[in-house]
């Protein structure tokens, strides 16, 4: 495979876990609120935000996790804390967790 080939199999296993497969961890563990799950789990992609004050925004020689402060090892722990808690909060924790898991991947996967 080339660098290309592998460029865009990483992008596309990338927003895989980020967009798709989502539905179905909403779909196995909540599976009858599953569409509002789904909706929460999408809207902690917000966490992205972070990167609109790094220089340059977008660097995919750079690891997301440890580095930005919402990908900060502070903030995973106060998502991994925040598993303990009922409802709402609960899927927020997956999502996020799950979204630095996806980032860690992308970058230690396939960058080195």
């Amino acid at each position: 495979m080339g660098n290309l080939d592998i460029a865009l199999v990483r992008t596309f296993v990338h927003y895989f876990l980020h967009f798709v497969f989502p539905v179905f961890i909403a779909l196995i563990f909540y599976r009858k609120t599953w569409k509002k799950t789904y909706l929460i789990l999408l809207a902690t992609m917000l966490v992205d935000l972070d990167h609109l004050f790094a220089d340059p925004v977008f660097d995919p020689d750079r690891a997301s996790v440890g580095f930005h402060f919402l990908h900060s090892y502070y903030a995973i722990t106060v998502y991994f804390l925040m598993l303990f808690f009922k409802g709402n909060i609960r899927i927020v924790a997956i999502g996020l967790l799950f979204h630095m898991l996806t980032d860690l991947q992308d970058f230690y996967c396939w960058s080195h």
